[in-house]
């Protein structure tokens, strides 16, 4: 009986790594499959839509989404910089002055790194974000412009 016990957690690791390489298995042919269907389309002279690879779809347009935010706002990076620094710096000082068992020894190393996240915080208030390369206006290319019309008496029948 006391043997079954120390059998219940080798049976529980090995049923999982079971299950997780079945499941990984089973992800493998259905990818496979999606795979063959596009290259099967690309050989058709089909151009395969976005919705037959969802995922690299998903992922090509999160990495898109992610560049996009991170150069959207170059204030957001200062105060970001500027309130990790201070919340390093004062923990410096506190962990200096706690260390050396004196209040006024941390000021000097964590207060430089305050003031230096203080004049961050302050660069971020002056950045101006209608600056900002993407925010200008025509810096990507202009539409095409629209075919000409014509008036004749034959369309106006």
């Amino acid at each position: 009986m006391r043997a079954a016990w120390f059998l219940l957690p080798i049976v529980a690791i090995i049923g999982g790594c079971t299950v997780a390489i079945a499941g990984m298995l089973a992800r493998a042919r259905v990818r496979e499959a999606e795979i063959r269907e596009r290259i099967a389309m690309i050989e058709r002279g089909l151009v395969p839509s976005p919705e037959v690879d969802p995922r690299g779809f998903d992922q090509a347009m999160n990495r898109f989404d992610r560049r996009h935010r991170r150069h959207r706002d170059p204030s957001l990076r200062h105060r970001r910089s500027g309130v990790l620094l201070m919340g390093i710096g004062f923990g410096l000082m506190f962990l200096i002055s706690v260390a050396a068992d004196s209040p006024s020894a941390g000021v000097g190393v964590g207060g430089f790194l305050v003031i230096f996240g203080l004049a961050l915080l302050v660069l971020s208030r002056f950045n101006d974000p209608s600056q900002h390369p993407s925010n200008i206006p025509y810096a990507t290319p202009p539409p095409p412009p629209a075919p000409p019309t014509t008036n004749s008496s034959a369309e106006l029948r």
